[in-house]
């Protein structure tokens, strides 16, 4: 790095002086980081963190300096939340364009003069055509080089752009602990330890679960968190005791290709676990309460792979789900026929196949899908008229992507704690917050960048008891936690071997998650780091990703091509003549796929498969 004698920018104007023989600093982004503080605050100890924290209290209004507080006994020095965070600046908080062009000139002047010192001959003159090519050889790349920095400049612009302060931490560690040692706000202790940016920037992988054989897919905690389900491309079921990194249960799920989600539905006693998967079926798993699982039987089928289902967050026999062709099933588990269609999915006359569907927890009729357009669409189950603007209630879109060419793709949506925002991933595009309680048509709120989802059909979740983190996991096989408010990142780990994580679990109450991706093990992280997070090769990494997503965007005509062999497949597959049924073999053919009606009972009774115990 060049050297540079001006200071750093913190949070609130403030300023500090760098120390001697300091190399270039990196100015604070919009949330106060540098990385002078990052390589300080992964290097001292824990008793150096309020001096290295990247998010430096706001100055006091009645002027209090900084070393006051300090020496007051009642402030938390230590507020687990002393990472200097790297991230990317806004244009004005950077020095000057031309204080860097300078320099990088300057520099660019003494590496031509030192290849023409080191070229044979030690810069004596042989001829005026030697001369010609070495001339031609020093603008050619001096051209590349100036082509790389302004390419470094845009790339750094970009991610640095629509990003807001870091608010000051909401909950430090000292004070918390001494006021639930005299029983006050005991009850919120850990609600807002789950919620603490000092503790995200602590996690660390704490341990694998190692079972399937194939990538998993799903993972669901119940309820009170004490079991994990997990669904693999092995076509098993496994619930886990987590805690013990035991599998309690293992079965086969009944279904004929990759299981994409399974789930327990809330207030059964852990007993029902609903499942779908690219085979299109919706399953049900009926468990016991000896770690047996009875029976599994299906209870509707799409004609295409089902992604997702969405349940009702208070009914215990009630869900939804959504497929590739384009339809919502309503699925109560009480009636003798549970699968009611609810909405086909169009966008004017074409319909529009599904990959995500989420209910809202607050006005649960309420239920937003997303698919393969690049519209959210939120519909009201009281009052879907498909005469009335296809039934939708309202519909959302970056700006940007409205009119886009880019044939965009909503790979997974999930609301917040409250249903008031709305959180949208899109294919090789970034993540989108909205708020749920605009009006139809309104732009997104947040934007968060710097990961890739391009390779499968990504995960995206909040993060806290209030939703104060989104967390994803990308292509390069790393996972991003993003500050809300701010979209900054604050959290930066490597999650798969295999190159890509898929699906992260938040635990419901504790300050942790589960994930899983491409590798056939589920890892669990927690917050036990001893100093919070240096984010090294985030900057790196994240160009990599923008800079290969600009290069596939150029290609993005060969999708068209991708979707064409899909098509071609299914068809042909159609086609084939039914195979005869084997004594003994399930009740399902292929001809399920092409049937009109999504229940089977009229062809002889719903499917079931008996298990065993593992």
């Amino acid at each position: 790095m060049a050297e540079t004698d001006s200071k750093s920018t913190v949070l609130n104007g403030g300023s500090e002086e760098n120390e001697p023989g300091e190399d270039q600093h990196k100015e604070g982004d919009a949330c106060g980081s540098t990385e002078e503080q990052t390589q300080s605050s992964s290097q001292n100890a824990p008793k150096e963190v309020a001096d290295t924290s990247g998010d430096k209290p706001m100055a006091d209004v009645d002027g209090e300096t900084e070393e006051k507080r300090e020496g007051e006994d009642d402030e938390d020095t230590d507020s687990m939340d002393g990472s200097g965070l790297y991230s990317f600046t806004e244009d004005g908080e950077r020095e000057s364009e031309g204080g860097r062009r300078e320099r990088s000139t300057d520099k660019d002047s003494g590496k031509r003069a030192a290849r023409k010192r080191n070229r044979p001959g030690g810069g004596t003159h042989h001829s005026s055509s030697s001369d010609e090519e070495d001339d031609d050889e020093d603008e050619e790349e001096e051209q590349k080089n100036d082509d790389d920095d302004d390419d470094d400049e845009a790339m750094e612009a970009w991610l640095g752009a629509e990003l807001c302060d870091l608010r000051r931490p909401v909950w430090r560690a000292v004070p918390s602990l001494r006021s639930r040692e005299i029983g006050r706000d005991s009850q919120q202790f850990v609600r807002r330890v789950c919620g603490a940016r000092g503790l995200v920037q602590r996690l660390e992988l704490q341990g694998r679960l190692e079972r399937h054989t194939g990538c998993v897919n799903t993972l669901h905690f119940n309820p009170s968190g004490t079991r994990l389900a997990s669904g693999s491309d092995d076509l098993r079921v496994v619930i886990w005791d987590w805690a013990i990194r035991r599998a309690e249960l293992e079965f086969d799920s009944g279904h004929k290709s990759n299981v994409f989600q399974a789930k327990f539905l809330p207030h059964s006693g852990d007993s029902t676990l609903a499942m779908c998967a690219r085979d299109g079926q919706i399953r049900v798993a009926e468990l016991s309460a000896t770690q047996r699982c009875k029976n599994t039987k299906r209870v509707a089928q799409h004609k295409g792979a089902a992604h997702k289902l969405a349940l009702e967050p208070d009914s215990p026999c009630s869900f939804l789900s959504a497929g590739e062709d384009a339809v919502v099933f309503g699925i109560d588990l009480r009636l003798d026929r549970p699968a009611n269609k609810i909405v086909v999915v169009k966008e004017g006359d074409k319909k529009v196949g599904l990959y995500t569907i989420f209910v809202n927890p607050a006005k649960t009729h309420h239920f937003a899908v997303g698919g393969r357009d690049q519209y959210v669409r939120i519909y009201d189950q009281r009052k879907i008229n498909e005469n009335d603007n296809n039934g939708v209630l309202k519909k959302f879109c970056p700006s940007h992507l409205v009119s886009s060419e880019s044939k965009t793709n909503i790979t997974c949506l999930v609301y917040s704690h409250d249903g008031t925002e709305l959180l949208a991933s899109y294919n090789d595009e970034d993540i989108y917050l909205f708020d749920s309680n605009h009006s139809d048509g309104a732009d997104y709120h947040r934007r968060y960048k710097g990961h890739r989802n391009n390779a499968t059909v990504k995960g995206v979740n909040f993060y806290g008891p209030c939703s104060e983190f989104v967390v994803s996991g990308s292509d390069c096989g790393h996972i991003y936690l993003w500050d809300k408010h701010s979209a900054c990142i604050v959290q930066f780990m490597e999650g798969d071997r295999g190159g890509v994580v898929n699906c992260l679990e938040p635990h419901p109450h504790l300050p942790g998650m589960a994930t899983s991706g491409l590798d056939h093990d589920i890892k669990l992280w927690a917050p036990t780091a001893e100093n919070p997070t240096g984010l090294k090769g985030l900057k790196e990494v994240m160009k990599k990703n923008k800079r290969e997503r600009d290069e596939d965007s150029m290609r993005h005509g060969d999708q068209y091509d991708t979707q064409l062999l899909w098509f071609l497949m299914r068809h042909m597959r159609n086609r084939r003549p039914a195979r005869p049924r084997r004594e003994g073999a399930d009740a399902d053919t292929d001809e399920s796929w092409s049937s009109p009606d999504s229940s089977d009972e009229e062809d002889g009774g719903p499917d079931h498969v008996q298990c065993m115990a593992s």
